[in-house]
């Protein structure tokens, strides 16, 4: 049977849940997930984790955050004075906003606080500093 490898397109089905149980990410009710095995576009562990996998094979994995999204970096939260933010801009702890880097990419942070004074936003990736519990099945290989 064929072994999954880099360089091979991948087709799988998967549950991620985290530590608690709760589900944050799945192919249910969807088309299963393709990607290029080592290519880098998904994560780390879970490309690994699939590295040798066969059709029809199914197994669980958790992935530590180093080899998910990372560990949390205090240094990616900034606090911004509130008047640079335009009042019609949502301030709600929790609300995703898009950001500007000085080379004109965008980025998703996520609004920590907010007050009068001043609102810290968070670039850290929502998973960061999380394991990760993956359930896939490989339904093709090519």
């Amino acid at each position: 049977m064929t072994q999954a490898k880099a360089g091979d397109t991948v087709h799988f089905h998967y549950t991620g849940t985290l530590q608690d149980g709760s589900v944050f990410d799945s192919s249910e009710g969807r088309e299963p997930l393709a990607f290029t095995l080592g290519s880098g576009q998904i994560i780390p562990g879970l490309d690994a984790a699939l590295d040798g996998m066969t059709v029809g094979e199914a197994k669980t994995v958790t992935i530590p955050a180093d080899q998910a999204y990372g560990q949390r970096d205090p240094q990616a939260r900034q606090a911004v004075p509130r008047e640079q933010i335009p009042a019609d801009i949502p301030l709600e702890p929790g609300t995703v906003l898009q950001m500007q880097t000085p080379d004109g990419q965008a980025i998703p942070v996520t609004v920590a606080e907010a007050d009068d004074q001043q609102v810290v936003l968070d670039a850290n990736h929502p998973l960061a500093g999380q394991a990760l519990t993956f359930s896939v099945e490989i339904v093709a290989i090519a």
